[in-house]
C-alpha cells in the first residue's frame, strides 16, 4: 500500500532583496578564491587546513551521523522480517524427547498519512544541511587561514621595520649626547630622545609575542600543534588582486552554502510538522507469523502454522500531546523562515559592507601615502632649521615619531585592506569538492605515523 507523498515545497525568498549590489569588479569570480592572491605558501596552507583541520573533520562526523539518522528514518518504510529458532531435550524416567521450534515473523506500517514518509524526507533534507554546514566550515577555515597568515606578514614586516627605525633611534640618542656633551643639547633632549628608543623596542617586545600568537594558531588551523610546525618567512604583503564581479543578489542566494542550510532548514521543519499532522490520524499495521514444531528436524516443516492480523489504531484521548507537538513543529518552521530571511539579509549586509571598506581603505593608504610624503619632506627641513638653532628639540622628535607611525601605518593599512577583500571574497563564495574525510581521524593519522 503506497502512502500519499507530502511534496517538499519550494520556499520563495522571505524579504525584498536588492537586484545588484552597489560596486562591481572587473575580475571573474574563482571557485578557490584564495588562489587570486598568487601565494604558493597560502595555497599550501590552506589546502592543509582543509585536509587536517580537526574542527572541521567533526563537522564531517556531523554530517555522517545525519546521513546515519536519514538510513535508520527510511527503514520505517520497509517491513521489518524477524526469525527465531529454538531447540530442547528434556531427560527423564519415561524417555528423553525432543522439541524443535522455528518461527517467521513481519510487520509493516502502512503509511497512509504519509507521516513515515514526511519524517524520512526530513532526515534526507538534515543530511542536505549537514553538507552544507561543512560548506560553509570549509570557507570561514579558509578565510581564517588567509587572515592569520596576512596577518603575520605584516607583523614580520613591523618587526623589521622596527629594527630599522631603533637602529635609527639609537643613532639619534648617540647625537644627542654629542651634543648634550658639547652643550648644544639639554638634558631634557636627551632623555626625551632616550625615552622614545626604549618605546620602539618595547614595540618591538610586542610585535614578537604577536608573531609567536599568529604562528601557533596558523598551527591549529592546520591541524599541527603549536611548536611542532615551521612557516615560510614571508614579509612581504602582496599587491591586491583585480576586485571580482559581485553578480546579482539573487544569484548569491544559490550560490552562498549558508542561505542553502537555511533554506533546507525550512523545508525538514516544513516536513517535520506535515509528519506531525499526521500522526494524529489513525495508524494502520500488518503482522504476519509462520511457526513450526517438530520432535525432530527431519519433520520440521510438517507442522505449522501461519497468522495474518492487522492493527487499526486510533487516538482518543492523549491530553493535546499530539496538538502541541503539531503546535510546536509549526513553530520551529515559523522560527526557521525568519531564521532564512535574516541570513538572507545578514549576507546582502556582508557583501555591501566589505565593498564599502574595501573602497574607503584604499582612499586612507592614499591619503597615508601623501602625509609620508609630507612628513619626509617636514623632517628634512626641521632637521635643518634644528641644526642651526630655529627650532628647539620638541619639534624635531615630534616630527620623528609623526613620521615613524607613519610607516607602521602604511603597513597596517596595506594588511587592512587585504583582510577586508579576503572578507568580499568569503561573503561570495560558493562550495567547492573538499578531501574525502572518510579515513580523516585520530586513529587513521596515528597509524600514519607509526
Amino acid at each position: 500500500m503506497q502512502a500519499c507523498a507530502v511534496p517538499i515545497e519550494k520556499i520563495s525568498t522571505p524579504v525584498d532583496i536588492p537586484e545588484k549590489f552597489t560596486q562591481t569588479g572587473n575580475s571573474s569570480p574563482l571557485e578557490h578564491w584564495w588562489l587570486a592572491f598568487n601565494d604558493p605558501q597560502l595555497n599550501q596552507l590552506i589546502d592543509q587546513a582543509l585536509t587536517d583541520n580537526f574542527s572541521l573533520i567533526s563537522t564531517f562526523n556531523r554530517l555522517q551521523q545525519a546521513e546515519a539518522i536519514a538510513i535508520k528514518d527510511s527503514a520505517d518504510l520497509i517491513p521489518s522480517i524477524g526469525a527465531a529458532f529454538g531447540g530442547a531435550k528434556s531427560y527423564s524416567n519415561l524417555g528423553n524427547p525432543s522439541n524443535f521450534a522455528l518461527g517467521l515473523n513481519a510487520s509493516y506500517e502502512v503509511d497512509l498519512w504519509g507521516r513515515l514518509r514526511a519524517q524520512k524526507q526530513a532526515a534526507e533534507l538534515d543530511v542536505r544541511v549537514a553538507e552544507e554546514n561543512l560548506n560553509t566550515a570549509a570557507i570561514s577555515l579558509s578565510s581564517e587561514v588567509a587572515i592569520a597568515w596576512y596577518r603575520l606578514i605584516e607583523q614580520r614586516s613591523q618587526l623589521r621595520l622596527l629594527k630599522q627605525q631603533i637602529q635609527t633611534n639609537r643613532n639619534n640618542v648617540e647625537i644627542t649626547l654629542i651634543r648634550f656633551a658639547g652643550a648644544q643639547s639639554s638634558a631634557a633632549d636627551l632623555f626625551q630622545q632616550q625615552q622614545t628608543l626604549q618605546a620602539t623596542i618595547g614595540d618591538q617586545n610586542n610585535v614578537l609575542a604577536t608573531i609567536k600568537v599568529l604562528e601557533h594558531q596558523l598551527a591549529i588551523l592546520t591541524g599541527n600543534t603549536p611548536g611542532m610546525f615551521s612557516l615560510a618567512n614571508n614579509q612581504q604583503l602582496p599587491d591586491l588582486p583585480a576586485q571580482p564581479q559581485t553578480g546579482l543578489a539573487s544569484e548569491l542566494i544559490q550560490r552562498r552554502p549558508d542561505l542553502r542550510l537555511a533554506y533546507f532548514r525550512v523545508q525538514a521543519a516544513d516536513q517535520r510538522t506535515a509528519s506531525a499532522i499526521a500522526d494524529r490520524f489513525p495508524k494502520l499495521s500488518l503482522s504476519a507469523s509462520i511457526n513450526a514444531t517438530s520432535p525432530n528436524l527431519q519433520s520440521l516443516f510438517n507442522n505449522w502454522i501461519a497468522t495474518l492480523a492487522g492493527n487499526l489504531i486510533l487516538p482518543i484521548v492523549d491530553g493535546g500531546r499530539r496538538v502541541a507537538e503539531v503546535e510546536r513543529n509549526k513553530a520551529v518552521a515559523a522560527e526557521s523562515l525568519n531564521n532564512y530571511a535574516s541570513t538572507i539579509q545578514q549576507a546582502i549586509k556582508e557583501v555591501e559592507d566589505a565593498l564599502a571598506q574595501e573602497y574607503q581603505q584604499k582612499q586612507l593608504i592614499s591619503s597615508l601615502n601623501l602625509q609620508y610624503s609630507y612628513s619626509q619632506k617636514a623632517t628634512e627641513q626641521i632637521r635643518l632649521r634644528y641644526m642651526y638653532g630655529a627650532i628647539d628639540f620638541l619639534r624635531v622628535l615630534t616630527t620623528q615619531i609623526n613620521q615613524q607611525t607613519l610607516e607602521r601605518n602604511r603597513i597596517s593599512a596595506k594588511r587592512q585592506l587585504i583582510e577586508y577583500r579576503i572578507q568580499l571574497y568569503r561573503s561570495l563564495a560558493g562550495s567547492w569538492p573538499l578531501p574525502e574525510y572518510e579515513n580523516s581521524s585520530i586513529d587513521s593519522k596515528e597509524q600514519e605515523n607509526g
